[in-house]
This record gives C-alpha cells, structure tokens and sequence, in this order.
C-alpha cells in the first residue's frame, strides 16, 4: 500500500485583520496555483491514488480538491483523523480499515511530519513538510507495520518535475 501525505497549500494569513476562523481559512490564489503545478508534478511521478482523504479544515479540502481534479480522482473524503492535533495512530488505525488501497492524504504541520515519522519507525520528527509538499510512504504489510519513506518533494520540486 502506498500513502502520499500532503500538506495543504499556502492559506489565508492568520495575521491578517480581515481573517476568518482558522477552519474557516481559504487558499490563497498563489496557493492555489502553485498547487495545480505541484499536483501536475505528482501526476509526472506516476502518482495514483484510489483515494484521497483531507482534514475538515477548508484549507486542506480546498488543496485535495485540486489534487483530485489534476489525478483524476473521483472524491475527496474528509476525514476527523487528519486534524492538526489528531495522533497519527488514529489515521493509521482508519486506514487499516478501509477497503482501498493506495491513498493520499492532505493535512497539516505538525501532524503530517507526526504522521511520517511514526511510519518510519523514528523516535521523532526529521521532516518538516513545506506548504503543498508531499511524500511518498509504502506499508509492504500494512498500515500498522512501519513503512517505508520513498521520497519528500517540496512543492517546488513538484512543479518543477510539472514542467519537465
């Protein structure tokens, strides 16, 4: 089973004055924009999702949207499992339930980099997922064996590979 974990694209300041909720925080359109060429990147990586999971936050939802679009990925499910102070066991756990396979998953700083490491089996943190980053884990035997890092690509890298 392979997992790709993103985090959401750039987002609304929360220093702006005019600010909504923090769940309530849309993408910008530089975010939004630089995410298409990011996901267009994953889609030159053989990038294949049968799913894509996000957080209710709009931010990570307004992101996987437009993952799924450029993967073609019919739906987006949201999931209470990738909120930013959720355990990463908790996503792990739901995804040994689940029927498909091969996922992505948009989410947010810290819990994505949580969510890496214990998949790695390290005893912390040594990522640190960019805005529209994304990596690649495999789980030979499933979501609660550890897994395997393939890569991390900063979203720059991403559109780079879009363009090439």
């Amino acid at each position: 089973m392979f997992l790709w974990v993103n985090r959401h694209a750039i987002a609304f300041p929360r220093t702006d004055p005019e600010c909504p909720p923090d769940a309530e925080r849309p993408l910008t359109e530089k975010g939004q924009r630089r995410m298409v060429d990011a996901a267009y990147g994953m889609r030159a990586l053989g990038v294949a999702p049968a799913c894509i999971l996000a957080s209710p936050l709009l931010r990570s939802v307004e992101t996987a949207e437009i993952i799924a679009q450029v993967l073609r990925v019919p739906e987006v499910e949201v999931t209470m499992s990738l909120e930013p102070d959720q355990d990463p066991m908790v996503l792990l756990a739901e995804l040994g339930t689940a029927p498909t396979t091969d996922t992505l998953v948009v989410g947010h700083a810290p819990h994505v980099d949580r969510l890496i490491a214990r998949v790695a089996n390290a005893p912390r943190i040594f990522s640190a997922l960019k805005k529209g980053g994304t990596a690649c884990l495999e789980f030979p035997d499933g979501p609660s064996a550890p897994g395997v890092v393939h890569w991390l690509l900063t979203p720059k890298q991403l559109r780079r590979l879009a363009d090439g």
